[in-house]
């Protein structure tokens, strides 16, 4: 078994409203910073994981987003694996 360092991005899905985004967006406005014009606010996981292969310590990863760590029916998901 090799250890692997697995990042996981979960996004509110594009299509749908983002309140947290849009109420940050709000507030940066208030603050003087009317650059900005969309803010997305979501997860960003870093996971060690122990498996046989990258592949295997993948698979694992998005059977830990598919049952926990992102609501499947509002966001999206990206896995990354690296060797520890």
């Amino acid at each position: 078994m090799k250890a692997f360092r697995v990042e996981v991005r979960v996004m509110p899905r594009a299509t749908l409203l983002d309140p947290q985004g849009q109420a940050v967006e709000h507030a940066l406005h208030a603050l003087g910073f009317a650059e900005v014009t969309a803010v997305r606010i979501g997860k960003h996981l870093i996971l060690e994981v122990t498996a046989p292969s990258k592949d295997d310590a993948a698979a694992r990863a998005r059977a830990m987003c598919d049952r926990l760590l992102a609501n499947p029916v509002t966001e999206d998901y990206s896995v990354l694996v690296e060797a520890a």
